[in-house]
């Protein structure tokens, strides 16, 4: 299987390249980091293939998606998981900057790589493209606003797209749950170390999604409950 996946370069991305190539499937991948991306392409040589790419640059996605789309067959996995959070703050302490960016990667970003990629998967008629929500998604906690609205709206835009699709393919806003990352430590701090590290995550979570066809297109799902 080929799978697209963005935010590659640490936390859950990371976790789930290891493991989809661990089972055998063959990971197109991109991040903002450079060393990250780095180290991935020493570690994983062809077929996988891994870009820095900032996902928030419409210009930069479709360049990355054109090369991507140039050899080999058409993703059969696409997953929207690159995000930002924000500072822990009130909404009116959160500068603008801030909030600019964080939507811009955590929004416009999946947009942005669903227009380069989803038509291919259209034309084949097959594909299932993931979107990464949040707990914070399908409800809210203060201080984390920004990212709140941002992963509702991840809801919003996926079931929507869901009603796009011909028959065949499929659009799901998944829940990661709760799992000890950078992002996890940078809104709950220390707390973070009682949840599962990413590792533990992925090897539940790789068999859950490549699992998802057209029978869940438009449900908003969770990754099931797992031990560390």
């Amino acid at each position: 299987m080929k799978i697209i996946i963005t935010g590659v370069t640490r936390g859950l991305g990371h976790a789930l390249t290891a493991e989809f190539i661990r089972l055998g499937h063959t990971v197109i991948g991109c991040g903002r980091g450079s060393e990250g991306i780095f180290d991935l392409r020493m570690k994983y040589g062809a077929p996988h293939s891994f870009d820095v790419v900032d996902v928030s640059n419409a210009t930069k996605v479709g360049m990355w998606g054109a090369r991507a789309l140039a050899f080999g067959e058409t993703p059969n996995l696409l997953i929207n998981n690159a995000a930002l959070m924000n500072t822990p703050a009130p909404l009116w302490k959160v500068p603008a900057e801030e909030f600019a960016n964080l939507v811009n990667v955590n929004i416009t970003g999946v947009a942005n790589v669903i227009r380069e990629f989803v038509p291919a998967m259209v034309a084949a008629q097959k594909g299932v493209i993931v979107n990464m929500s949040s707990g914070w998604g399908r409800g809210v906690s203060p201080e984390v606003a920004p990212y709140c609205a941002s992963k509702w709206a991840i809801e919003g835009l996926t079931q929507a797209l869901a009603k796009e699709l011909p028959e065949g393919m499929a659009a799901v806003p998944l829940n990661p749950c709760a799992t000890d990352t950078d992002m996890l430590r940078q809104c709950c701090g220390e707390d973070a170390a009682r949840y599962p590290k990413a590792e533990a995550w992925a090897r539940v979570a790789a068999p859950f999604i490549l699992q998802l066809g057209p029978k869940d297109n438009g449900l908003s799902l969770s990754i099931p409950t797992f031990e560390s």
